[in-house]
């Protein structure tokens, strides 16, 4: 079987590489395509290196710009090299926009679709991710799902069963298989950092770092829990230009970006993560740290329902107030079934014991106009 595994950015890095070691260790052609939507060495050659990715076989090279340029060039490039390898599948991972594009161009040109990480949904239409989780499911065959509320979401959207697949998360495969390295890393030491004795702190998401209101707000809560628990903060590239115009307060300490092994590091000593990642989430769950999230939703409710995470909105009070509570009483966690290292290999085995058999559903398949509306309009309340 002949697969093509999309990348485009540092978050599709970690979900990717367990997937591709799984199919290879299958005996299946993989093509590693990076669509180069990251680009710049802290977020993209550092992952590469620390997670032992091999050079991509196709790099796209398409760069930043806005969602449709980007979204757009991703999709004129892909479309060629597609009908030139013609694989049998196309696994894509994540929300981001070359996931979407080329997910699209999969659906129109025939191969098998599977899209890892289905079903997440922050109900948030604000959120470009959302649009493009929702879009991605609606064109896949195979939806691999990290948890059973995924799966759920799914359903009740109207996807058969027979496409739906829980198959565990793999960001939690790469942090298992990578931990003990992880821990080996002199990070703290660079930083001079006890363990336990600091908070983590990562601002990505545009809803946070755009508006200088917004991000002057979350930096005076951060202020006020510094004096506390002093706090690091890795400047993601969004939110370096802000940052500096802005200023942080005392207490706040800015580094450069981090690369995943002393990220993970920084993570499994950390007194506190607060975040607006959703992979944050999920690893500190595995990791059992506490974790803050500065929004008021999140796409992964597991990591709040059995897990550390605690959503705090991005009011500063609250958050400061949150975060208080948090240092005071850590919440109890467990790791959720199925994030145990191995949903990589439940992935292979969906995808080469389904051979080529077509599973998208034909228009016959899916519910009807009302009742797809109704249903979508009950998971997302309404808000679109």
């Amino acid at each position: 079987m002949s697969v093509i595994c999309v990348a485009g950015a540092r978050p599709n890095y970690m979900k990717i590489k367990p997937v591709m070691d799984a199919l290879e260790r299958r005996g299946a052609e993989v093509v590693l395509v990076h669509t180069g939507q990251h680009y710049d060495d802290s977020m993209n050659e550092v992952f590469f290196r620390d997670l032992g990715i091999r050079p991509p076989d196709r790099f796209l090279g398409v760069g930043s710009g806005s969602h449709a340029e980007q979204t757009g060039r991703v999709m004129t490039a892909f479309e060629p090299l597609l009908q030139e390898v013609a694989p049998d599948a196309v696994v894509v991972v994540g929300d981001i926009n070359s996931t979407l594009a080329c997910a699209l161009v999969t659906a129109k040109a025939g191969p098998l679709l599977a899209h890892v990480e289905a079903g997440l949904r922050s109900r948030d239409w604000s959120m470009p991710e959302e649009v493009n989780r929702v879009a991605t499911d609606r064109v896949s065959d195979y939806l691999l799902a990290p948890s059973p509320d995924a799966a759920d979401n799914l359903r009740a959207e109207g996807y058969r069963d027979d496409q739906i697949h829980v198959v565990g998360n793999v960001m939690i495969d790469t942090l298992l298989a990578n931990l003990d390295r992880a821990r080996r890393s002199d990070v703290l030491d660079r930083y001079g950092l006890t363990p336990k004795e600091y908070g983590l702190v990562t601002l990505h998401r545009p809803a946070n770092v755009d508006d200088p209101a917004v991000l002057a707000g979350l930096l005076k809560a951060l202020g006020e829990i510094a004096a506390d628990c002093p706090l690091l903060l890795p400047v993601h590239p969004r939110a370096a230009g802000r940052l500096a115009e802005l200023g942080v307060p005392g207490g706040v300490r800015l580094v450069p970006p981090a690369g995943y092994l002393d990220f993970i590091a920084l993570q499994d000593s950390a007194r506190v993560v607060l975040t607006d990642s959703g992979g944050v989430q999920e690893e500190t769950t595995a990791l059992g740290v506490p974790c803050v999230t500065l929004r008021d939703n999140t796409e992964r409710p597991i990591t709040v329902e059995q897990g550390t995470n605690v959503l705090a909105g991005r009011d500063p009070a609250r958050i400061v107030a949150t975060t208080a509570a948090v240092l005071a009483r850590p919440p109890a966690a467990r790791r959720p079934e199925l994030w145990d290292g191995r949903a990589s290999e439940r992935i292979a085995d969906v995808l080469l014991e389904g051979g080529t058999a077509r599973t998208r559903p034909r228009p016959t398949d899916m519910l009807s106009t009302t009742q797809h509306g109704a249903a979508r309009g009950n998971i997302n309340h309404g808000s679109r």
